[in-house]
């Protein structure tokens, strides 16, 4: 039994999106429905709320002094010293159905990055690769895109739509994270306890996915065979991230939305954010190549 500590105590209503920079041992992540970003310092555990203007989901650092938001209406610089945001690039802005969930950045900086309607509308969302300033449609139809992350050679991308329960794969130009071919199922979760949430992949290239309803985290290899299962107490789970000077602990949002006060009673850390030592080690996050105007 593995020991799971907290991160943070604060209550997420919907918990998401993980990052972690080593150059300044900072975690950071969102809490969607709430507009708000969270920066949490590892060693000392010192955590800091920012209040933003609209829905984040993911973020990516640009270089030491910038990070590039993804939100409701568009992809946002933003200074990492001040807060200050400045749009970048559009994303679905003639849609107000929808708004920005998981993504994950490309080892060559390509940004993969998933959106979906704000009351999950069935096939509202679509995912997106943005690399050097160039936003291009790779899949639509999808109602809940989550768990997109790579192979640490990028030779190989990972995606669901939650509501398939289809964990899917695909063969990626290891130069762009362009699409090579059509997606394949890598694991075939329907039926099962809980749904295919976030996401993300470990030095040997195991993939370290959030159940969202089970209260589980679940390592598979990349032929798709479940290998480990961990437990955190919350039945809402969203999404791993490694983190730490080694990158061998890992943190993993969760949500309280949906869960009444019954529920909130049963799982009183629920929407907290967890941490624990899973024996492995992951990879740094790859900064996202964008072309500034």
């Amino acid at each position: 039994m593995i020991e799971v500590g907290t991160l943070s105590d604060h209550s997420c209503h919907l918990g998401e999106g993980p990052t972690y920079d080593g150059s300044s041992d900072t975690a950071w992540w969102f809490d969607i429905l709430e507009r708000q970003l969270f920066e949490a310092r590892i060693g000392s555990g010192e955590v800091r709320v920012h209040t933003l203007p609209a829905m984040g989901s993911a973020l990516a650092y640009v270089d030491d002094d910038t990070q590039l938001l993804a939100t409701a209406d568009g992809l946002y610089l933003r200074e990492i010293r001040t807060g200050r945001l400045s749009l970048h690039t559009r994303l679905e802005e003639d849609d107000g159905r929808t708004r920005s969930n998981d993504g994950r950045v490309h080892p060559c900086g390509a940004l993969w990055i998933g959106t979906m309607g704000r009351r999950a509308e069935k096939g509202a969302g679509s995912i997106y690769h943005f690399f050097e300033g160039t936003l291009t449609k790779l899949y639509a139809n999808i109602t809940i895109p989550n768990a997109i992350c790579f192979s640490p050679d990028g030779r190989t991308g990972y995606f669901t739509d939650t509501d398939a329960g289809l964990l899917q794969r695909v063969a990626l130009d290891p130069d762009t994270g362009l699409p090579l071919g059509d997606p394949s199922t890598l694991v075939d979760h329907r039926g099962g306890e809980g749904g295919l949430d976030g996401a993300v992949t470990d030095a040997e290239g195991r993939i370290w996915n959030a159940r969202w309803g089970a209260g589980a985290i679940d390592c598979y290899s990349a032929e798709g065979e479940r290998l480990r299962t961990l437990s955190v107490p919350a039945s809402r789970p969203t999404c791993p991230m490694f983190v730490d000077g080694n990158l061998d602990r890992l943190i993993v949002t969760s949500a309280r939305e949906g869960l009444d006060a019954a529920g909130l009673k049963r799982e009183p850390q629920a929407g907290r954010t967890f941490i624990l030592d899973p024996g492995v080690r992951g990879l740094p996050e790859a900064r996202v190549r964008i072309a500034r105007s």
